[in-house]
């Protein structure tokens, strides 16, 4: 007998994920400058992608004892793995900063350090932080809104009838 763990791991990345582009969107280190926000945006970041990356192993798990239609878990899917690799591209930027201004020296840190410092200077600059962070939220928000939608109907947000308009799903 299998057992659907899926809806006890999804939550706590969306949570943590969802904080984490909060505190990136909005000018929280101006209104609070005491603060370490660098490390609880690399915390947030670090369990919550991995919290995702377990929920899309508990999701292909659940895929199976689901009965919503096809292309609503085929479109609920698609955004899960959105939202993971949009948050994971984060989370590499953040790797390549602490592993620049670490300076790491390890056999083969000739080829990799370029490639880091490359990925640090795209992926962390501020602008394409943000963008990746609200992406990220509107991704883990579709997420969720097509995962409500395959367990309670469309009863329980106004907003799932037009949003599965939206994306021609039909139930």
């Amino acid at each position: 007998m299998q057992y659907n763990i899926h809806p006890l791991v999804v939550h706590f990345p969306i949570a943590l994920l969802l904080v984490y582009s909060v505190i990136k969107i909005l000018p929280v280190q101006k209104w609070f400058p005491s603060v370490a926000w660098k490390d609880i945006e690399r915390v947030l970041l670090v369990f919550g992608v991995l919290g995702a990356f377990a929920s899309l192993s508990t999701g292909e798990t659940a895929e199976h004892l689901t009965k919503a239609s096809d292309r609503l878990v085929e479109t609920h899917a698609f955004f899960a793995t959105a939202t993971t690799w949009i948050y994971g591209a984060l989370l590499v930027g953040e790797v390549a900063q602490i592993f620049n201004k670490r300076n790491f020296v390890f056999k083969g840190s000739v080829y990799v350090t370029p490639i880091m410092k490359y990925i640090e200077k795209y992926i962390s600059m501020k602008e394409i932080a943000v963008t990746l962070a609200i992406l990220g939220l509107l991704a883990v928000s579709l997420t969720g809104m097509l995962g409500g939608i395959m367990v309670y109907g469309t009863s329980a947000d106004p907003l799932a009838p037009y949003l599965l308009t939206l994306l021609n799903i039909s139930l």
